[in-house]
């Protein structure tokens, strides 16, 4: 891993830790705002399939056709954080966001929603690795855990706290208040982010100006990418990537339509899974952290502790055809749920272990736009899946079990690769000076 001289130590000793929480909890409510634009589909699939007259099909090629834009504008990361700095990177973003929300309140049919969410996709598609790269620069390498877990949980956040806000919105004033709500929310974060923002101790601008190691070095970007941690860990991801698509944009059909519970019921339930995570997350990621700190191995806490976990998910999703109580299914599937998540954030920590400050964005945005292909592929294959099975339920069921199968595999690959000491070791010892 980078190493950190004394003028770093210095440095992170007088910063205060309220400023600290304060531009991490900044990052943190852009990606709630991120994920509740994603969520917000799956909330109004049910009005939108009465009133266009949508298929589930349709329903999930809204979803697949976001995801493929997300991950073309993923691989954008690098070069905006080269071109501007992140203050101004992060508002463009947001009010792009803003815009794309409200075309389809103004004149609402499927080629617009279509057109719409391709935009919304594109523009979201950098934001994580940016904001990764943010907040990593007011934490250290061995504790970037908790900070991650926390943005990885905006994801459980916008479910558990604003889906259900949302809803609020959809039942009195329809799904269309909900988009232009939304639309507000990125504006007014953009008023308070930008005379607020600045980079931590960490970054690669106080790197630079100390000229500590991994500060203005630079090491070619096929030896960060094909490290078998970066494959192994973008396996893993990968794999429970698709299944978060998956439970964002159909989770609340499946308690609906699949199993049999009311439209109220499904939309408490919908929070079951991202409590399930938040709970895995923090619990993971807070116990590796200081174990990291007291000098445990990376190879176990950010290798082998994840892969575990997406493991355990994919042995519960694909033993989910088995079970035929309603209740006992939604446990099943928000605590393998809740357990896989735990990836993002080890995974993306593991990464940054091994590359120089200036390299973490482009670094993350690649690494989280290979992720977001299986966002491609999930939601319109679950939605296939569903409109050619015997009944709703066998269809969930049978998309649910091979997102397991896939959880598996992920897990295996990344059990065996992921190992951000050995290659942080392999990585700096091809450093570029500029």
């Amino acid at each position: 891993m980078v190493s950190l001289d004394s003028g770093v130590l210095a440095e992170k000793n007088t910063t205060s830790r309220a400023k600290i929480c304060g531009y991490t909890g900044l990052l943190v409510v852009l990606s709630v705002i991120n994920w509740a634009d994603k969520t917000v589909i799956g909330l109004v699939a049910q009005p939108l399939s009465r009133e266009l007259g949508l298929s589930a099909s349709q329903i999930g090629l809204l979803g697949s056709a976001f995801f493929l834009t997300f991950t073309i504008g993923g691989f954008f990361a690098g070069l905006l954080n080269k071109w501007m700095t992140l203050r101004w990177s992060l508002t463009l973003l947001a009010l792009a966001w803003a815009i794309s929300m409200l075309p389809a309140v103004v004149v609402a049919s499927f080629a617009v929603l279509l057109v719409s969410r391709m935009v919304l996709g594109f523009t979201e598609g950098p934001t994580s690795a940016l904001v990764h790269a943010g907040m990593y620069t007011w934490h250290p390498v061995e504790k970037r855990g908790v900070p991650g877990a926390w943005l990885t949980g905006s994801a459980s956040i916008a479910k558990i706290v604003v889906a259900p806000l949302l809803a609020v919105v959809i039942a009195a004033w329809g799904w269309r208040a909900a988009f232009a709500v939304l639309a507000a929310v990125s504006v007014v974060w953009c008023l308070i982010w930008l005379p607020t923002w600045k980079p931590g101790p960490y970054g690669e601008e106080a790197a630079a100006r100390r000229h500590t190691p991994g500060g203005p070095e630079k090491v070619a970007w096929l030896k960060i990418i094909l490290t078998p941690t970066c494959l192994g860990g973008a396996a893993a991801v990968f794999a429970m990537y698709g299944l978060a698509t998956v439970v964002m944009m159909w989770l609340p059909s499946y308690f609906e339509v699949g199993l049999g519970f009311s439209s109220v019921q499904s939309g408490v339930m919908f929070a079951l899974p991202s409590i399930a995570a938040l709970f895995f997350l923090f619990l993971s990621t807070s116990i590796g952290d200081r174990l990291l700190a007291r000098g445990a191995s990376p190879r176990v806490l950010r290798g082998v502790v994840p892969a575990a976990g997406l493991l355990a998910c994919g042995i519960a999703l694909v033993a989910l055809p088995l079970v035929t109580s309603a209740a006992v299914s939604v446990i099943v599937v928000s605590v393998g749920y809740g357990v896989g998540s735990i990836v993002f954030p080890l995974y993306n920590a593991a990464l940054s272990a091994i590359c120089p400050p200036k390299q973490t964005a482009g670094s993350l945005g690649i690494f989280m736009g290979v992720m977001s292909i299986s966002g491609l592929i999930a939601p319109l294959l679950t939605g296939v899946v569903i409109d050619f099975a015997a009944s709703p339920r066998e269809g969930y069921a049978l998309a649910f079990q091979i997102f397991g199968v896939a959880a598996i595999v992920g897990a295996a690959i990344a059990l065996l690769t992921v190992n951000p000491i050995r290659d942080a070791r392999r990585v700096l010892a091809t450093v570029q000076k500029p």
